[in-house]
Parts: structure tokens; C-alpha cells; sequence
């Protein structure tokens, strides 16, 4: 008669033992299966085995040893299967003695032990072998204590694997926010700093973590909003919702100083104690550049446009008069002035909506071959009675090559360029010359004027920029060279201001042939 256990009653202990250690000592979900399953083979005389685990969608094969892998592959899918999600220990069993017992040709039996933990099964350990279950009641008990202890042990090790994933999304997630994140404990010291607030404040996070929080988020002026301190003070946080904004310039050990805006939010712990705040700093550079823009957008043009507004007006009451009548020369002069501040509205308008098309997605072009030195003379002679005393010229090579445009676009980018010499230069002759080249041409405007500041040449091509010595000099809304230089970079060219230019302002662009 084959024994229940061989030498079972000598290593019980040995086997307890061995699942103790293994919950205290093995963490790694893989390796404490494989364990386990090799320990209950040892113990239960088997052949082979395999532990399965119950997950939401089904049994899962978790660890398996010495089954031949054709016999896997079959279970594997099987387990899988949406029925089998339902069964419970007993059909599981039934359904691997039987599968045993037909893939040995009746030589292989089975056991299975139910890994039952906090009341919830969480899987089976089933264990292949060429005898039947002849178990006392005391060897039954032994076998559901290594049950229990083998079941803790897969439960924490899938907590540990539960937990250990979670923290590896929340270090992700960290990671690759855009915006900077700062985790407080409840004294205000820094747990945690992600990347972005390094970059954002220019220091390693190893000078940032352990400071205090008033160490690191200090502000340049009095920001928008109360400040953790201020509103801690008046009782902060009340409820797990309650987040803080606060908007100002961030001071950074290296300047300049950096726009943010920061929002702050608790976590309470289980007893209601604030154990975290989390912070997220943005970078709000663009936000107030935005405003910037906008708030300069209509002081320039209300101011622009009260000028031909209130001339068009005058002119137009003036000659309206029922008691003055007015010779034939000053009527024309007035309808002159009437034309060309009309012109002027017609001009800011269509500005404003290029500006508009091209922050809406670009302009569209329609390409022509155009002959750009015939274009320059027509223009020069255009200018030639707003110039005055000055001369207006051109110079090219013979031969200058023609080229694939938008004609009317090309000839709106001269003409600003043109337009800007008469009125910035008083003095001097104006010139437009090309030069060709392989493969671009390149067309320049330049004047004998005072030349351009070189604090004002970053933000020449700024929406909106005028340069402070002309905002009371000349007209203009600042949109000329903004849109002069995104209809060439339309053409794929480029344009920029001749620093090398020695006299008065000289300002290129090119354009492919």
C-alpha cells in the first residue's frame, strides 16, 4: 500500500517553515510562485504542478513546473476562457483531475489546494500525481495550514507587485507632466520634486528636496492671492477639496525672475490629518504675454485709428457747412485728405486681419511667376512723390532671375519696406537692390536714416512693436514688418535686419528660386 505522504509526518514542520520564510523573505510574485509550487510538489509527492490564479476576467496559469508544454498551451487558453471566470474550487478540480487523467491515459491523478486569503480565493495550487488522495484528518489540516500560509503569501506579494506598479505609474506620471510638481509633508519640508520644476527653477532637485517650502517658492513682489502661509493662517485646508491659486514671479537663484501660477491641494490622511500638499507650478510666460499683446493690440489701435477717424470727420463736417462756400481748390484738397485717410483705415484694417488669418493657421498664396525687378522699379516709381527731395533706386544684376511668388503678397512686403525707409529716414536716398544666388535671391531695402536701435533690432518683427522714439513720430499699428516677415517665411524665405549695415537701416529677405 503506497503511503498518503512520504516521510510527511518528519518535514511537515520543514515545509511550514519554508512558507513562512518565503512570505517574509520573497516579494517578487514570479519567484514565490515558482517556490511555493516546488515546495507543494516535494510535499505532496507529486509528478509535477501548477498554481493558478483567479483574476477578474478569469483563471490565469501563475506558475508551472515540469508539465510538458503541450499540455501548457492547451490550458492556458482554456483557463482563459469567459466561462471558467465563474467556476469555483471544486469544478476547477474536477476539470484538472479529469484533464490529468485523460492527457497520462489514466496513469496521473490530481490534488488542489484552494489559496483562500482574507475570506476571497485567489487561486489554486494542483499538483500532478500517480496515486490517489488518501489523506488523514490530520494531514488534512496540515495541508490547509500550508494552504493559508501559502496564500498570504501570494497576496502580499501581489499587494507588494500592486504597489510597487503603482508607484512606478505615479513616478511616470511625475515625470512627464509638463508642469512643475512639488509634494509637501504636512511641515512644509519637499518630499518629492519632478523634472519639469527642476527646469523650470534651475537647480538640481537635490538642492530643492528636504528645503522648506518657503526656501523654494518664494515670490519676487506681492503676488495674486493669498499665500499658503496667509491662508493657513485663516484655517487651510478645511476639506480634501480645498486647493489654493496663487499668481506672480516665482525669484529663481539664477534670474529672471519667472512668471507662475501655483495651485496647491491637500491630502488628508485616514484620522483627517493633513499628511501632503501637492503642488503644481505652470509656467504662465505665455499667459502674460497674451495679455501683454492684447493690451497693447488696443491702445494702438484705438490710438490709430482715432487719428484718420477724426480727420475723415473734420474735413467731412467742414465742407458740410451751410454758411461758407468754399472754392474749388479747397474742396479738392479736403476730399484728398478724406481719400487718403480712408486709404490709411482701408490698410489698418486688412492688417489686422492678415494678423488675423495667419494666428488662425497661415495665408494662403497664390504662386505666379513673377519678375521681382520689373516689380521693385514700378514700386520705386509709385513712392518716388512720397519721397520727396530723395531718391528712390534700384539696383540689379543683368539678368536677374524670375521667380515662383504670390505678386501681391511680394508686393505688399515691399511696399511696407519702402514705406518704413520714407517715413523713418527724413534724409537720404532709399534703395532696393537684389543680388541672385544658386539657390535664393535676395532682395534688400535700405535707407540713410538714423538707423535702427540695437535694443529695439529683438522685437523689430514683434506683433504690434514700435519702437519708442517713433510711437509719437510716425503712424502705424506695428504690424507692418510682423506681417511682412511671416508672408516670406510663407514663400519658405526668410528676413532679417543687416546688423553689418554701417549707415541707416538696411532690411533683407529671401526668397527660393
Amino acid at each position: 500500500m503506497l503511503p498518503t505522504l512520504p516521510d510527511f509526518r518528519v518535514r511537515q514542520r520543514d515545509y511550514l517553515l519554508e512558507i513562512t520564510r518565503a512570505i517574509t523573505q520573497e516579494l517578487d510574485l514570479e519567484k514565490l510562485l515558482a517556490r511555493i509550487l516546488k515546495i507543494s510538489i516535494e510535499m505532496l509527492a507529486g509528478q509535477a504542478g501548477l498554481i493558478a490564479l483567479k483574476k477578474d476576467d478569469g483563471w490565469r496559469v501563475g506558475s508551472a513546473q515540469k508539465i510538458p508544454p503541450a499540455l501548457l498551451d492547451y490550458l492556458k487558453p482554456l483557463l482563459a476562457e469567459e466561462t471558467v471566470s465563474e467556476f469555483n474550487i471544486n469544478e476547477l478540480n474536477r476539470m484538472l483531475k479529469s484533464l490529468a487523467y485523460t492527457a497520462s491515459r489514466g496513469l496521473l491523478n490530481g490534488v488542489g489546494l484552494p489559496l483562500v486569503a482574507h475570506e476571497k480565493v485567489i487561486g489554486v495550487i494542483f499538483i500532478f500525481r500517480n496515486y490517489a488522495d488518501l489523506f488523514s484528518l490530520n494531514d488534512k489540516r496540515l495541508l490547509r495550514a500550508f494552504a493559508d500560509q501559502a496564500a498570504s503569501a501570494v497576496y502580499n506579494a501581489q499587494l507588494y507587485g500592486q504597489v510597487t506598479y503603482e508607484k512606478q505609474r505615479l513616478d511616470a506620471l511625475l515625470e512627464s507632466a509638463a508642469d512643475g510638481i512639488l509634494i509637501l509633508n504636512a511641515d512644509h519640508t519637499i518630499e518629492r520634486v519632478n523634472s519639469a520644476f527642476q527646469k523650470l527653477y534651475g537647480q538640481p532637485r537635490e538642492d530643492i528636496t528636504g528645503k522648506a517650502h518657503a526656501e523654494i517658492i518664494r515670490w519676487a513682489s506681492d503676488p495674486h492671492g493669498a499665500t499658503l502661509e496667509e491662508s493657513e493662517a485663516e484655517g487651510w485646508p478645511l476639506t480634501p477639496n480645498a486647493s489654493l491659486y496663487v499668481e506672480g514671479d516665482l525669484h529663481r537663484p539664477d534670474p529672471p525672475n519667472l512668471p507662475v501660477g501655483v495651485t496647491y491641494a491637500p491630502l488628508f490622511a485616514a484620522d483627517n490629518s493633513l499628511r501632503n500638499i501637492f503642488i503644481t507650478v505652470r509656467d504662465i510666460t505665455h499667459f502674460r504675454t497674451a495679455e501683454q499683446v492684447k493690451s497693447t493690440f488696443i491702445s494702438v489701435v484705438s490710438h490709430e485709428l482715432r487719428t484718420p477717424v477724426a480727420l475723415i470727420k473734420g474735413y467731412a463736417s467742414t465742407l458740410r457747412r451751410d454758411d461758407a462756400r468754399w472754392d474749388r481748390e479747397i474742396i479738392e484738397d479736403s476730399l484728398m485728405v478724406i481719400e487718403e485717410e480712408s486709404d490709411r483705415l482701408a490698410k489698418m484694417i486688412d492688417d489686422l486681419l492678415d494678423a488675423s488669418r495667419l494666428q488662425a493657421g497661415g495665408l494662403s498664396l497664390n504662386i505666379t511667376d513673377i519678375n521681382i525687378q520689373n516689380l521693385a522699379t514700378q514700386l520705386a516709381d509709385r513712392f518716388a512723390s512720397q519721397a520727396g527731395s530723395r531718391s528712390i533706386n534700384t539696383a540689379f544684376p543683368e539678368h536677374f532671375p524670375l521667380i515662383s511668388a504670390d505678386e501681391t503678397r511680394i508686393r505688399q512686403v515691399l511696399t511696407n519696406l519702402i514705406s518704413n525707409a520714407i517715413k523713418y529716414a527724413p534724409k537720404g536716398d532709399i534703395t532696393i537692390s537684389g543680388e541672385g544666388r544658386p539657390e535664393q535671391i535676395i532682395l534688400c531695402v535700405s535707407d540713410e536714416g538714423p538707423g535702427i536701435d540695437p535694443k529695439d533690432m529683438p522685437h523689430i518683427f514683434d506683433r504690434f512693436y514700435r519702437a519708442n522714439e517713433s510711437v509719437n513720430k510716425t503712424k502705424g499699428a506695428g504690424l507692418g514688418l510682423y506681417l511682412a516677415r511671416a508672408i516670406i517665411e510663407a514663400h519658405s524665405g526668410r528676413m532679417w535686419i543687416d546688423s553689418k549695415s554701417t549707415e541707416g537701416a538696411r532690411i533683407c529677405f529671401s526668397l527660393p528660386r
